[in-house]
């Protein structure tokens, strides 16, 4: 499963794993793929260096990047505490409630809130900046399109490749545009924040509309047999990212949240602003239909809907309330049924690439006789 673009990072197989725990990243790196550790959940410093030295421990000497979720432009002057403040009082008690109809127990007296999504402000994504540019990563990627174009010449003068998710063909060109290197074309399919454009269609429509820049395939991809066919499509790798959180290396902290994921089907996803604020694909839950209900206050805008909904997520991990208990995750949870370390990830995705090749090639031949 090599490429250009693999074949230019030093790895054996073109496949990119977005993860949010360090061990599946080094993991993902040491089976020959490309890790991509997710950056968005540490809001302090210390703890990105942590783990940062902690991959470095334990990647043998292979390649990893880090993912960012950081505007393009500049909000000057604007702290936590004044985003809090925007918050109307009728949707905090519409959380109050929610949690209260499910018995969810409070934080213990001065527990804080172990789950914020504050990485997308930019002086936080920019702290995080600072950390990982001390490192030798080789790709940023940034999950809400082209960084800043001062972000973008910093990893470029350190040698590091740039990456950006983009959901339709006008947001690519608008990346190619900015300077990046890399375009992740994300289907609708796919975990987290997507677009609405299914990954058959898009895949095709980014390649053709940023050529010669690599893309890789994301959404709806976790058998050698979709790898196979993304890169007919012709994206010169895969993103991967739901596909890690069963493996064994995935530090869940609830194996409820695991035994749900395993269960589930791929159409026991939604489509719901009930994390963030922006459409992300997760799964279904009594949580998510709340928020989804015509009756309800309907949810807010990025980022208040992150900053409003932090601790009652908190509470419904710590406590595991499991009608209320999701995970971002694409519809490829369908396939994911059970627990797997990343090396036998690796191990089916490559024989079911070669068993796809291989099939093709005989068509191909059969065709031409």
């Amino acid at each position: 499963m090599q490429t250009e673009l693999s074949k230019k990072l030093g790895v054996e197989h073109a496949v990119f794993g977005f993860t949010p725990f360090p061990a599946v990243a080094a993991a993902i790196s040491r089976a020959g793929g490309f890790g991509v550790l997710g950056a968005v959940r540490y809001t302090a410093p210390d703890d990105l260096k942590r783990d940062l030295d902690w991959i470095e421990a334990h990647v043998d000497g292979q390649p990893y990047g880090l993912d960012v979720v950081m505007p393009a432009k500049k909000v000057e002057g604007v702290s936590e505490a004044d985003v809090e403040a925007m918050i109307p009082e009728g949707h905090r008690q519409f959380v109050k409630d929610t949690l209260a109809k499910h018995g969810v127990p409070e934080l213990a007296e001065g527990e804080a809130s172990g789950w914020r999504i504050t990485g997308w402000m930019e002086q936080v994504a920019r702290t995080q900046l600072d950390v990982a540019f001390d490192y030798p990563i080789k790709l940023l990627a940034n999950a809400l399109g082209s960084p800043p174009a001062d972000v973008i010449a910093r990893a470029h003068d350190r040698g590091v490749l740039v990456a950006a998710l983009a959901g339709s063909a006008r947001h690519a060109r608008k990346h190619s545009e900015a300077g990046i290197d890399i375009v992740v074309a994300q289907g609708y399919e796919a975990g987290g924040h997507t677009g609405e454009i299914a990954s058959m269609v898009l895949t095709p429509e980014v390649v053709d509309a940023v050529d010669p820049l690599p893309v890789l395939a994301a959404g709806g991809i976790g058998s050698g047999r979709q790898v196979a066919a993304a890169l007919a499509l012709g994206a010169q790798g895969v993103w991967l990212g739901s596909i890690w959180l069963t493996t064994t290396e995935a530090d869940m902290h609830s194996p409820a949240l695991t035994r749900k994921l395993l269960a589930a089907g791929s159409g026991d996803t939604v489509r719901s602003r009930a994390l963030t604020g922006k459409p992300a694909r997760q799964l279904r839950t009594e949580w998510t239909d709340a928020w989804d209900d015509p009756e309800g206050p309907g949810t807010l805008p990025m980022p208040l809907q992150g900053l409003l909904v932090a601790e009652a997520v908190s509470r419904i991990q710590k406590y595991k309330v499991e009608p209320l208990l999701g995970t971002p995750v694409g519809q490829i949870v369908g396939r994911m049924t059970s627990e797997r370390s990343v090396q036998a990830v690796f191990d089916d995705l490559t024989r079911g690439f070669e068993q796809a090749v291989d099939r093709i090639n005989r068509i191909a031949g059969r065709s031409g006789q």
